[in-house]
């Protein structure tokens, strides 16, 4: 795991592959955080049955979905996940943001993810090399979007679930993920043929570094919403993708970009989580029940 480590870290410090935009010498990431969880991990299982067991993938059906030949158990599995800080400049850019998202958080959602997706190509080839084989269960022609029964749209494969597994981070009230460096990241993630020693997580319940979960009576991401999608019963995934289709969509291709991007994150900045599990703060000082 040092060496992907150490490979992941200095794919990141190459500008001309972790670029706000095209030629730019501006980053679109903060160095990034890594972490690992064994593929029979039960808590795959548990996500698969809570979202969707008819489509939802556990790390083996991800693994067998690139390599359908190879006859492998789970616990020869790993996956590795990534989050990728937003930068402090992009941050500050889009807390001052109130209705709609600022040109350096459009750029990092559309071009950002562009370098994400070539991060997990470039960690798939780098384990290959070693003899390792991978896939990136998002950018296999198999994953799919669906309709879970409980939380609306879904897919085969969700990166947050994938990193939350693997110790990274816990969701917070909007659904975001809130890692040891907040809430304003991307997330990625590979499925391996590379067994790893198994991590305890430094928590124990899935909303455990949010403040709310904490106790504290915190509506910053409510606040923060232009939507009114997030509120105290939690976020509405259909009032989200609306707000977005309909407002920030049309006006990143109007205003920003010249073509629509699904951006808005609002409720990333502007709040306690942004840039930190606001959590460790509190001490000995928790918990709801």
């Amino acid at each position: 795991m040092r060496r992907l480590t150490a490979a992941v870290a200095a794919f990141m410090a190459d500008t001309g592959r972790n670029a706000l935009s095209p030629g730019s010498d501006v980053p679109a990431f903060d160095p990034p955080l890594l972490g690992h969880a064994r593929g029979d991990d039960p808590l795959f299982s548990w996500i698969k049955n809570d979202i969707g067991p008819d489509f939802f993938w556990t790390p083996l059906e991800a693994y067998h979905a690139a390599f359908p030949e190879d006859a492998v158990q789970p616990e020869e599995l790993s996956v590795i996940a990534w989050v990728l800080p937003q930068t402090a400049a992009t941050r500050a850019a889009q807390a001052r943001a109130v209705a709609l998202p600022s040109l350096e958080w459009t750029l990092a959602r559309h071009h950002g993810e562009a370098v994400n997706e070539a991060l997990r190509r470039f960690v798939t080839a780098h384990l290959a090399g070693r003899g390792i084989a991978a896939a990136a269960p998002v950018l296999l022609p198999q994953w799919r979007k669906a309709l879970s029964a409980r939380y609306g749209f879904a897919s085969s494969w969700s990166e947050r679930h994938a990193a939350h597994v693997c110790s990274l981070g816990c969701f917070g009230l909007s659904d975001g993920l809130i890692t040891a460096v907040g809430k304003a990241v991307r997330v990625g993630s590979v499925v391996a043929r590379m067994p790893l020693p198994p991590v305890k997580r430094p928590y124990d319940r899935h909303d455990a570094w949010c403040l709310r979960a904490a106790g504290v009576d915190c509506r910053a991401c409510i606040a923060r919403c232009p939507a009114g999608a997030i509120s105290e019963a939690g976020h509405d995934k259909a009032a989200c993708r609306a707000y977005i289709e309909k407002v920030t969509a049309p006006f990143t291709a109007r205003e920003q970009t010249g073509f629509a991007v699904s951006s808005c994150g609002l409720c990333q900045t502007g709040v306690p989580c942004e840039a930190k599990n606001p959590t460790a703060d509190l001490g000995g000082r928790r918990r709801r029940p």
